[in-house]
């Protein structure tokens, strides 16, 4: 399962991150998360519940923000959202379109406490 071994290098950046401000500890963690990024949210927020209890994220509150994928059809010149694991242009059924966000994982704030 690798969703432990990106719940680890998370903890590692927060720790990082809370030291340079330094925090008291991580009231928050906020993460986007695409829905081709190959991460389950159901199994990060476990492991992160699994792994928290030793770093300064001890009591933080995990909130994941599904990011739909966006894709560019070079058939009919649309740019549309799709909810699904798929590269087929909603409109046009064409799949001639390039995936513009909904691919990776991002830390996209913390909450500190200092």
């Amino acid at each position: 399962m690798h969703e432990y071994s990106i719940v680890m290098s998370l903890m590692e950046q927060c720790e990082r991150l809370a030291q340079q401000h330094q925090a008291q500890h991580i009231e928050q963690v906020e993460l986007k998360i695409g829905i081709l990024s190959g991460v389950e949210p159901a199994l990060l927020a476990q492991a992160f519940e699994t792994f928290k209890l030793d770093t300064v994220c001890h009591h933080a509150k995990l909130v994941m923000n599904i990011q739909p994928l966006v894709l560019q059809c070079s058939s009919c010149d649309t740019q549309s959202q799709v909810q699904e694991r798929t590269i087929i242009c909603p409109i046009c059924h064409s799949k001639h379109t390039q995936v513009i966000d909904g691919e990776d994982m991002m830390l996209m704030q913390l909450i500190l406490e200092t």
